[in-house]
């Protein structure tokens, strides 16, 4: 008996095969190698087609088939991670209207703002607990005002991870969680968000049927298990976003327990039992995976768009050509702590939720022609997206929050002993490291929605720590100077501290 579970992220979709007695990965892999397109008709614009992610769902399923070379009839259940906040609009045939508004996209900031003015900001962080900043219902509403032709013929919305569902089952479906990290869901009423849907114009008849996080969501369909090589009438079982998803991977499920990860985006994750906000909504509280309300469980959120795709940008623009990241790696190791002056503001993905939706750019401090090197501008970019998780963790202890243990896998940026060694340096927070990802989170959450599994207990019975990173004592005083510097930094680049 085995489970089948899919992680799309902007960059790529990668789908894990785990064996459900054992809980062993039996394989894993991601389509397509290089990274996937992403378009930018104007600045501050990050948008994908569906479409390319359904191809390359097809591709990574048939590779991951035939590494296992098992019989796809055992496969007993499929689950779903995706990229947060995006928009997808279909019309009545289900036919994809134009490309998806993804999570980076910052041209719906300006209508957050003033749908957060018409609320009256009281009234959004007691009920959305978030501003209507740039998530996915703000994206709407801009299609509204500068696209009416699309917007008249839009039957519903999904979020991406309710795109690649619909498209395994035929059912049109969200979940709540999906629905808070859209802004739609207020938190007070234990319901779908109207006084918001009325400030911006919207239809309640445009969201998608409300389906459990866990439990059968539908089945994969003969047309899509002949595009899939699997077999039809598969259940889906469990979708979630990659952040609540990276959290249940690391089973962090429970208050004061954190999740961190650092692909195209870095983010930290906490659990909470209480509704709680940060008055300046920099960092964002939704719906978590098991919340209920006789149980609550909130997920609050810190998200730095521009992390691994500042390290991405260095490997494309700086790295000789054929270099890869682990040689990038190996290069800023060999300088200290503090790349000997230079600070890194790693801003440069579109508008920043920590910086109050401002767009301050990236931007490099502190180069001497005579000193420094390409190794160095490496390390002290790794540094400077530690330091920017670190401004925001920060944030997140105001709102109580006891961060002394972050889980990780062992993947995308925590493969680097600079970027971890930073992180832990400048917050002082013991790394776990574990052997997991986003798309055997996934699987296990469909184990979990099945049934298959009774608990989460015995769903992460097999996983396994790799590692602990603990802070130097000998280094922190240079971290705490170095962070420091890139505070100073951030300031002269109009930054955020005055917020």
């Amino acid at each position: 008996m085995y489970l089948l579970g899919y992680d799309l992220g902007s960059s790529s979709i990668k789908a894990s095969l785990l064996d459900v007695e054992s809980g062993i990965c039996l394989a894993s892999d991601f389509s397509p190698h290089h990274e996937m397109r992403i378009s930018a008709p104007q600045i501050g614009w990050a948008e994908q087609d569906p479409l390319q992610w359904w191809n390359n769902l097809c591709l990574v399923t048939h590779s991951i088939l035939q590494q296992a070379d098992i019989d796809a009839s055992d496969i007993s259940a499929i689950g779903i991670a995706y990229q947060m906040h995006g928009l997808v609009t279909v019309d009545k045939n289900g036919e994809v209207l134009r490309p998806a508004i993804i999570w980076c996209d910052s041209r719906a900031v300006s209508l957050g703002e003033t749908a957060f003015n018409r609320l009256g900001h009281r009234f959004c962080l007691e009920h959305l607990l978030n501003s209507p900043g740039n998530f996915t219902a703000s994206k709407l509403s801009w299609i509204r005002k500068n696209e009416p032709e699309i917007f008249d013929r839009i039957h519903k919305i999904m979020l991406p991870g309710d795109y690649l569902a619909f498209r395994l089952t035929d059912n049109i479906q969200t979940t709540k969680s999906g629905l808070s990290e859209g802004i739609f869901w207020d938190f007070s009423q234990h319901d779908i968000s109207r006084e918001l849907l009325h400030v911006l114009g919207l239809s309640e008849q445009m969201l998608a049927t409300q389906t459990p996080t866990f439990g059968v969501q539908g089945y994969v369909t003969r047309q899509a298990a002949d595009e899939l090589g699997l077999q039809a009438g598969i259940p889906v079982t469990y979708r979630a976003g990659d952040q609540p998803n990276n959290a249940l991977s690391l089973n962090v499920l429970n208050p004061g327990e954190i999740a961190a990860t650092a692909g195209t985006s870095g983010t930290v994750y906490g659990v909470g039992a209480k509704m709680t906000y940060d008055p300046a909504s920099r960092v964002n509280t939704f719906l978590h995976v098991n919340h209920t309300e006789k149980k609550p469980r909130f997920g609050i959120l810190l998200c730095i768009n521009g992390a691994g795709s500042l390290n991405s940008w260095l490997k494309h623009n700086i790295a000789l050509p054929g270099t890869n990241y682990h040689e990038l790696d190996n290069a800023a190791a060999q300088i200290p702590i503090g790349s000997e002056g230079i600070s890194v503001i790693p801003f440069g993905n579109g508008a920043e939720r920590i910086l109050c939706n401002r767009d301050i750019k990236a931007s490099f401090h502190g180069i001497n022609f005579n000193i420094h090197d390409n190794r160095h501008l490496l390390r002290a970019s790794q540094e400077g997206i530690a330091f920017s998780l670190c401004y925001g963790i920060d944030i997140m202890k105001s709102m109580g929050l006891d961060i002394s243990v972050i889980r990780a896998g062992n993947t995308n940026m925590f493969l680097s002993p600079v970027f971890r060694d930073s992180l832990a340096g400048v917050t002082e927070a013991e790394i776990e490291l574990y052997d997991t990802d986003g798309s055997q989170g996934a699987a296990r959450g469909a184990g979990l929605g099945a049934g298959i599994y009774a608990s989460p207990q015995e769903a992460f019975s097999s996983l396994r720590k790799i590692a602990t990173v603990t802070p130097s004592s000998t280094d922190r005083a240079s971290y705490k100077d170095a962070y420091a510097r890139w505070n100073s930094c951030a300031s002269i680049s109009n930054s955020f501290n005055n917020y």
